[in-house]
C-alpha cells in the first residue's frame, strides 16, 4: 500500500519532469556504446546539432565545453541562449563503468538528478552521439539523444547516419528536432 502511495504522490512530479519529452513504455534501452572510448580526446567543444526535445534545452546556439580535471573527472559547461540572453550550467562528468568508459554520468547540481550521458558513437574530431535516459519504476522511460559536432553544422548525410545508430540501438529518433546554431556569433565562445 506505501508503495502505491508513493507512486500516486510522485507520479505528478515525474509527468512534469518529463512534459517536453516522449515517454515510452519499459525500462530504458541498453545501447552499445563507443568501444574503447577515449576521454581525453572527447575533452573540447561540442556544439548541438540535433536532439530529441528536452524541456532543460529551450534556447539555441547550445554548445558543451568539456575539460578534464587532475582527478579524471571532468567539467562541462553547457550553454544556451534563450530570450536574448545567455544561459550556462556547469557539471562534472564522471565514468559510470571503468570497464566501459563510455558510459558516462553528469551531474550539474545537488538539487538536479544525476544522468547517464553515454556515448554510442564519437570520432573525437567531427561529431558524436550521445543517448541518456531516465527509467520510471521499469513501467516506462524516457529517451535523451543528442547529435554533436566540433562545428555549428553537420551535411545532412551525417545527421541522416546518425540517426539510423540510433535507430539500430532501438532508440526512438522520430521526434528529433534540428537545433538552431544560426546568429550564434561568438557569444557563447565567452564562457571558455
Amino acid at each position: 500500500m506505501k508503495t502505491m502511495a508513493c507512486f500516486v504522490v510522485m507520479l505528478p512530479l515525474l509527468l512534469a519532469l518529463v512534459k517536453a519529452q516522449v515517454p515510452h513504455w519499459g525500462p530504458c534501452t541498453e545501447p552499445a556504446t563507443q568501444p574503447a572510448f577515449n576521454l581525453k580526446q572527447f575533452m573540447g567543444r561540442w556544439f548541438e546539432i540535433a536532439k530529441l526535445p528536452a524541456r532543460f534545452e529551450k534556447g539555441r546556439c547550445i554548445e558543451s565545453n568539456f575539460t578534464l580535471k587532475v582527478d579524471g573527472t571532468a567539467q562541462v559547461v553547457s550553454s544556451e541562449i534563450l530570450k536574448g540572453e545567455l544561459r550556462k550550467i556547469g557539471g562534472t562528468v564522471i565514468a559510470e563503468e571503468p570497464k566501459n568508459p563510455a558510459k558516462l554520468g553528469i551531474i550539474f547540481s545537488h538539487v538536479l538528478p544525476y544522468a547517464t550521458y553515454w556515448i554510442l558513437s564519437t570520432d573525437y574530431v567531427n561529431s558524436a552521439l550521445v543517448y541518456s535516459c531516465i527509467d520510471v519504476l521499469r513501467l516506462f522511460h524516457v529517451d535523451f539523444a543528442w547529435i554533436l559536432s566540433r562545428t555549428r553544422s553537420l551535411p545532412a548525410s551525417a545527421i541522416t547516419q546518425a540517426r539510423e545508430v540510433f535507430t539500430s540501438n532501438n532508440i526512438d529518433v522520430s521526434h528529433m528536432v534540428l537545433s538552431s546554431q544560426q546568429g550564434c556569433g561568438k557569444s557563447n565562445s565567452l564562457l571558455y
